[in-house]
């Protein structure tokens, strides 16, 4: 074939060698004819006037030949454009009429030829997809559950493992929308769903992972922690648009939230004598608040910042545990925000002093009252003032602000000055458990009140997020909604408070659809 095409590329080079030789060899008789012309049938002598006459002709014969040439030589080259363009999908144009190419046709006629044998094939693979993907080895032997969805995210092809791993035979999954046999619930807001529809609509080609995804099973199928990565391809040729690979993590996953249940039920016991411990201690300062040396008052200024650390800690492990088991209920009630902020600010003040560092309030006037659960609210606000004093360092001031945002939230900030968060571990740090390991050795912690704010600011409808540069400090914020704008939602309901839930697993949103 090669040497066959190499002919006709031969033959079609004497072929544009012949016209434009025979091209060239006219002019120049024609040009010559113009100056014998000139010279001797029109008795002109002055050689200005031949050379005008032999110039003229020059240009106008260029024209013409440049004209008649152009339209030869593409001629081949318009030929193949149109082949191209009429087996294009809605491409408008007829075939071309190769025979009556006078140079290059047998090129183009081989070259067409093998283009519509291309085209043929590639439309014949295209409409048996699954058939190849059934019977390739790699996919079938992957020791890893993999489904391979369509455009409408049903299920077209499902591996052994993928079967064993939902309890489902992989002939009974084919042919079912994803959703429907994948009850899944995800750490955060961005689900499965959530990312594939934008992806969607915005990108070719786009991958994504998720950490700690749980498949909500039925019956007596163990319960699933797992990874999840997907690989989405619009307008794959062979349908197959999105591959969604699994990780299984069940193990290691169940022991975390064992080890939170397990905590949350031994700190449960703590409560008590905490609360008798601060007792005491409140006790003990006020009684000796005049008469106890310096010494002493610091000793006990210590003791009542650590009982209420721990206080602290207590609560969070309590509240991580009720968010897991979707049994943290929060009532929101319409109250003072600037209030609420200052009292927070009053009740973390003592470490901030043991501490050194000084916390700056600055408070909007005539901010909107909020609709907030005011126990849970004030855990999100001491989360991150006990953080930024954790991540001072050598800073001894942090400063709050409260304010209404462009959007009509209220909205409230704690930037402290010192270490920074590296930009690599910013996507974690409202994972649950998640801590930097370059300084965990240094600064306490459980990574679980950033995780637990979260939960809690998204209840309330808000939002929360951080800004940093690493040496120069952090900065975390949150929305919270106007209670104008939970009015509405409160005389729809029957009581006189609105109940939000915590949820720590978000669902996909679309696994009902059909």
């Amino acid at each position: 074939m090669a040497s066959k095409n190499s002919d006709y590329l031969s033959r079609t080079k004497h072929q544009y060698f012949g016209v434009v030789l025979f091209a060239l060899l006219s002019a120049s008789l024609i040009l010559t004819a113009a100056w014998v012309a000139a010279t001797y049938y029109l008795n002109i002598s002055s050689k200005l006037y031949i050379g005008l006459i032999v110039f003229g002709t020059a240009i106008i014969l260029s024209w013409v030949l440049a004209l008649v040439l152009s339209k030869r030589l593409i001629e081949p080259v318009k030929a193949l454009w149109q082949l191209i363009i009429h087996i294009t999908p809605n491409g408008g144009l007829p075939p071309p009429n190769i025979d009556s190419l006078k140079i290059g046709h047998e090129l183009v006629a081989d070259l067409s030829a093998q283009v519509l044998q291309l085209t043929a094939t590639a439309n014949k693979q295209s409409q048996t997809p699954i058939s190849d993907i059934n019977h390739n080895f790699i996919a079938n032997n992957m020791p890893l559950p993999l489904f391979i969805l369509d455009n409408q995210e049903t299920v077209i092809f499902a591996n052994v493992h993928a079967g064993e791993y939902i309890g489902l035979n992989p002939k009974d999954i084919i042919g079912k929308n994803f959703y429907m046999i994948m009850d899944m619930s995800f750490p955060s807001e961005n689900t499965l769903d959530k990312w594939l529809k934008e992806a969607k609509g915005t990108a070719a080609t786009s991958v994504m992972s998720w950490d700690r995804v749980r498949l909500n099973v039925l019956d007596n199928h163990p319960t699933r922690l797992f990874d999840l990565a997907a690989y989405y391809n619009k307008d794959n040729p062979q349908y197959m648009e999105t591959l969604i690979v699994l990780f299984d993590h069940t193990k290691q996953y169940s022991q975390d939230d064992q080890a939170v249940s397990f905590i949350a039920l031994s700190v449960h016991e703590l409560r008590t004598p905490l609360t008798l411990l601060r007792g005491y201690i409140e006790a003990l300062t006020s009684e000796f608040k005049d008469s106890a040396d310096p010494e002493l008052q610091e000793f006990m200024l210590k003791m009542n910042a650590t009982a209420q650390q721990l206080t602290v800690f207590v609560n969070n492990i309590l509240n991580v545990a009720r968010v897991d088991n979707d049994q943290l209920q929060l009532k929101l009630h319409e109250e003072s925000w600037g209030e609420i902020v200052l009292s927070a600010v009053n009740a973390i003040g003592l470490r901030a002093k043991v501490r050194g560092i000084t916390i700056e309030s600055n408070i909007a006037p005539n901010l909107p009252t909020v609709g907030v659960d005011r126990l849970s609210i004030y855990e999100v606000i001491n989360n991150l003032l006990d953080n930024a004093i954790k991540y001072s360092g050598t800073s001894n001031v942090i400063k709050v602000d409260t304010h209404l945002s462009r959007e009509g939230l209220v909205e409230t900030t704690v930037q402290d000055f010192g270490l920074g968060i590296n930009p690599a571990i910013m996507p974690n740090l409202f994972t649950k458990f998640y801590r930097d390991h370059r300084n965990r050795s240094q600064i306490g912690g459980t990574g679980l009140g950033l995780y637990l704010s979260k939960a809690i600011i998204s209840a309330h409808g808000g939002n929360i997020w951080v800004r940093s540069e690493q040496g120069k400090g952090s900065t975390f914020g949150f929305t919270i909604l106007p209670y104008a704008q939970l009015a509405a939602e409160l005389k729809n309901s029957d009581n006189k408070e609105i109940v939000r839930g915590a949820h720590g697993w978000i669902k996909n949103h679309s696994m009902y659809r059909r």
